[in-house]
């Protein structure tokens, strides 16, 4: 808002200082600083109101040392962070980008499936809470959205340069370029890294790559179910989510950033996405609501962020992922989110596997997910966050090297 308004001062009255209201860099610290405030100012609030109704966390007894100390801890303490990521968004970005929008629908549409949850297990008395299949299906009904809008929509482009002999790409510029909607992104770690996937069954006819782009909205569902689940599961103890989530989005910030400047793009020769340089003002913003929402939730967490928060900033990372056209770095940038998953998936599968083997179920890990088997093996709560930020930190560092390492 403050951008149009601005933007509209600067070129009607010429108005003092409006000007600085063009850069991504002033809009993007802006958001930051602003959402580090709602959260810990807004945090305070929530957390006396959450008490006052006796919206307590209702706690399980799996045996981890210090578990039973957080019955009664508020939660729905998403809401702070989905706050604190909307109202700068809404300030400072500009709401005609097609990306932006896109994120602002991703955030409240899979906050409001985590409320939902949070709402039946606390008021309902309901420890399920939302059924299985309905979580599925409103991240699936994400996943249609975020997939339909990137494939169809004539805004979302990258830029294609073109040489003397006729071909393109979307790196190595040149003097002579055109904005194309294309479904290409990005191989990690390979020279000529760029993947179509309208080309992935080019091989088998033309009737197969007819076809084979179709296969890009199933993998958008894919990826955003498979990230919000994994960053579900990562919120098992005090500020390993928030934490791990905030330095997940500072590497997308970065991403998003040079991607969509002319100059670092073609400096750093990668893919150049017209206006998603927007997206870091976002992501800042996302940054500043968990790193703020961690001055309540590191231990002892004064409240949990529950699946209100889980969901959203689980789904956040997905689609950011998706839009900057970097979702196969994934696996490394969101490595915390899946080894959470895999070592329950293991852990579940050895044990249905051993049970009808050998007629009792056997374990791989003390608990899963992982963060519990470490709960288990005596470690205190604190280091275990600690040493998982660490991980967290190598991880998005050599995601950002790929930048350069191919």
């Amino acid at each position: 808002m403050l951008y149009h308004l601005f933007t509209y001062l600067d070129r009607e009255f010429d108005f003092i200082g409006a000007g600085v209201f063009q850069y991504i860099s002033f809009r993007a610290g802006m958001a930051t600083l602003l959402s580090l405030l709602i959260a810990m100012i807004f945090g305070g609030k929530l957390i006396k109101m959450l008490q006052r109704k006796q919206v307590g966390e209702s706690i399980r007894d799996l045996g981890l040392e210090g578990q039973l100390e957080k019955k009664g801890t508020p939660t729905m303490g998403g809401l702070i962070i989905i706050l604190a990521i909307l109202v700068p968004t809404l300030l400072f970005a500009r709401l005609d980008n097609i990306y932006i929008i896109l994120m602002l629908v991703s955030t409240i549409w899979l906050g409001l499936i985590g409320f939902l949850d949070d709402y039946i297990k606390v008021f309902k008395k309901n420890k399920e809470g939302l059924a299985g299949r309905f979580k599925v299906m409103g991240q699936i009904g994400l996943g249609l959205i975020v997939g339909l809008t990137l494939y169809f929509n004539d805004d979302v482009v990258v830029r294609q340069y073109i040489f003397a002999d006729g071909t393109t790409s979307a790196v190595n510029a040149s003097s002579r370029w055109t904005d194309v909607h294309s479904m290409i992104t990005t191989i990690p770690f390979r020279k000529n890294n760029e993947l179509d996937y309208c080309n992935l069954f080019s091989f088998a006819g033309p009737l197969f790559q007819d076809w084979s782009c179709y296969l890009y909205i199933p993998f958008v569902i894919l990826v955003i179910t498979a990230v919000s689940n994994g960053a579900n599961i990562t919120d098992g103890i005090d500020g390993l989510a928030a934490g791990t989530s905030a330095i997940i989005g500072m590497t997308l910030a970065f991403f998003a950033y040079l991607s969509g400047n002319t100059i670092f793009a073609d400096y750093l020769d990668i893919m150049f996405i017209p206006n998603s340089g927007e997206l870091a003002i976002f992501c800042l913003a996302f940054v500043g609501a968990c790193v703020g929402f961690l001055w309540y939730n590191t231990y002892p967490a004064q409240v949990f962020m529950g699946d209100t928060g889980s969901l959203a900033i689980g789904g956040i990372i997905a689609v950011l992922a998706l839009i900057v056209r970097k979702e196969l770095l994934i696996p490394i940038l969101c490595g915390i989110f899946l080894v959470e998953n895999l070592s329950v998936m293991l852990q579940v599968s050895y044990f249905k596997y051993t049970k009808k083997k050998y007629g009792e179920g056997r374990r791989i890990f003390k608990m899963s997910p992982l963060h519990h088997h470490y709960q288990k093996l005596g470690y205190h709560e604190s280091k275990i966050v600690g040493r998982f930020w660490i991980v967290g930190i190598m991880l998005a560092i050599l995601t950002l090297a790929t930048l350069k390492l191919r």
